[in-house]
C-alpha cells in the first residue's frame, strides 16, 4: 500500500508528482493541429530526461502478458478511453486528447493526466471533459481519514450518470509511491459506507474515465489502448492524492495546472 510515514518521503513524493505535472505544462502549447502523439512523446521525453533529469515509469513498462510499453506518455484520442500508444497519426481539428504521464524521481512515482482539447471542440466534448473533471474532483471532496472508498466511487459514479454519462468499470485509481501501482484499488463507482477506511499518510490516484455513451470497452490488437465498444467519446483526468490528518493534498501541481471546480474554491 502506498502510505507516507515521514516528512521526508513526503516531501520527495510531493517533488516527484509536481515535476509530472510540470510535463504536462510544458506539452500544452505544442498540442495543434498537425503534430503527432509521436512528436509530443519524443518532446515530452526530451524534456523529463534533459530538464527535469527524472525517468518515466511508462517506458519499457511490461506487466505480464502485456508487450513493453513504447512512450512516455499515453496518448488517448477522442474515444480511446486510456493507454494510447503514441504513433504517426497527426491531430485534427476537434480531436479530444488525453495524455497520461508516470514518472520517477528519487525512487517515488507521480501519476497524473489531463484533456487536451484541438482546435475547435463540440458542445458534447466539452462537456464530456468538464463533467468528468468533475467527477475527479467529487471523488477527491470525499478524501478525508475515516471515510471509506466506496464514498469516493459513489460520488463519481453519481455525478457521471446524473449528468448522462457512464463510467468505465475495468480500470480505476490506485495506490502509488515507491512502486507504480500498490493497493488500495479506488473503483470510480461504488456504495457509500462501504469498502476500505481511508486513513492520514495514505497515497493513490483518482483516475475518473467517463464515457458519453456506455461503459463497455474494447481492446485493441496492440494489447495495451482501450477504446469504447460503441466508439462514442471518453474522456479522463487524474491526480494523485495525499491523505491528511484532516482532509487531502493534490500532489500533482504546477504551475499551469487547472483550477479546481467552483463547488471545491466555494467551499474553502
Amino acid at each position: 500500500m502506498g502510505i507516507i510515514t515521514s516528512q521526508r518521503d513526503l516531501d520527495k513524493m510531493r517533488s516527484a508528482c509536481q515535476n509530472a505535472a510540470k510535463i504536462l505544462d510544458f506539452i500544452t502549447p505544442y498540442v495543434r493541429v498537425g503534430i503527432t502523439t509521436a512528436k509530443l512523446n519524443q518532446l515530452c521525453l526530451e524534456y523529463l530526461t534533459d530538464e527535469l533529469k527524472v525517468k518515466s515509469a511508462t517506458l519499457g513498462y511490461a506487466p505480464p502478458g502485456y508487450p513493453p510499453f513504447p512512450g512516455v506518455i499515453c496518448t488517448s484520442i477522442n474515444h480511446q478511453i486510456c493507454h494510447g500508444i503514441p504513433n504517426n497519426r497527426e491531430l485534427k481539428n476537434g480531436d479530444s486528447l488525453n495524455i497520461d504521464v508516470t514518472i520517477i524521481k528519487d525512487g517515488w512515482f507521480g501519476d497524473t493526466s489531463r484533456m487536451f482539447h484541438v482546435g475547435d471542440q463540440s458542445i458534447l466534448s466539452k462537456r464530456l471533459s468538464q463533467i468528468t473533471y468533475e467527477c475527479m474532483w467529487k471523488g477527491i471532496e470525499k478524501v478525508r481519514p475515516g471515510s471509506k472508498l466506496g464514498d469516493i466511487g459513489f460520488a463519481i459514479q453519481n455525478h457521471a450518470e446524473n449528468s448522462g454519462f457512464s463510467v468505465v468499470r475495468e480500470f480505476c485509481g490506485h495506490g502509488i509511491g515507491l512502486n507504480f501501482h500498490e493497493s488500495p484499488q479506488i473503483l470510480h463507482y461504488g456504495k457509500p459506507g462501504t469498502g476500505e477506511i481511508l486513513s492520514s499518510g495514505m497515497l493513490f490516484t483518482i483516475e475518473p474515465m467517463i464515457n458519453a455513451g456506455q461503459k463497455n470497452i474494447k481492446y485493441l490488437p496492440d494489447k495495451w489502448t482501450i477504446v469504447t465498444k460503441d466508439r462514442s467519446l471518453s474522456a479522463q483526468w487524474e491526480h494523485t492524492i495525499y491523505v491528511t490528518k484532516t482532509g487531502y493534498e493534490v500532489l500533482t501541481t504546477s504551475p499551469n495546472t487547472p483550477l479546481p471546480p467552483d463547488f471545491i474554491r466555494n467551499s474553502n
